[in-house]
């Protein structure tokens, strides 16, 4: 499913997944929004600061994503609860997932989680709308990756939609 070097790669079929989203047990996965892109964000763990900073970077551009009619979903191995606390304090308004147990598994399957230190790592994987891979990054851990290259791949998805129409 992933390169040599982990990350699932470009061209890939997206692994399907649901994870608990709510306290009351909401599942939530890419598979609810085909016809859509999916942007997904591992993270190692809420409540550092390098994540704060990102998540709140991806709800400060909500309006940008809701130009793409991009749904964005947040991917760590922290529990619901932590997630809706630091959801609170951030003022996060879309999907955080727990990828809680078996821990990291949908992390695992992305190429996307590390081992040794027990979380996910820090990657960004963009699907088109029919769930296909079509770009992937792997931050370095205490690096907040930003947005311009979500922005860049969905730009691209945008364009190659333009010509399949045309």
């Amino acid at each position: 499913m992933s390169d040599p070097n982990g990350l699932i790669q470009p061209g890939r079929t997206a692994p399907g997944f649901t994870l608990p989203a709510t306290p009351d047990g909401a599942l939530v996965g890419p598979e609810q929004f085909r016809g859509r892109p999916v942007v997904l964000a591992f993270y190692p763990a809420d409540w550092s600061p390098v994540c704060g900073d990102q998540m709140s970077l991806y709800q400060s551009a909500a309006p940008v994503f809701a130009q793409y009619q991009a749904v964005v979903l947040g991917v760590s191995v922290d529990s619901i609860w932590s997630h809706r606390a630091f959801a609170e304090s951030k003022g996060i308004e879309f999907p955080l997932l727990s990828d809680f147990e078996p821990k990291g598994e949908v992390a695992r399957r992305y190429g996307a989680y590390l081992p040794q230190r027990g979380e996910a790592a820090r990657a960004l994987v963009v699907l088109d709308p029919a769930g296909t891979v079509t770009w992937s990054y792997l931050s370095p851990p205490d690096v907040n990756p930003g947005a311009d290259g979500i922005f860049d791949a969905l730009d691209q998805l945008a364009a190659d939609r333009k010509v399949m129409a045309g």
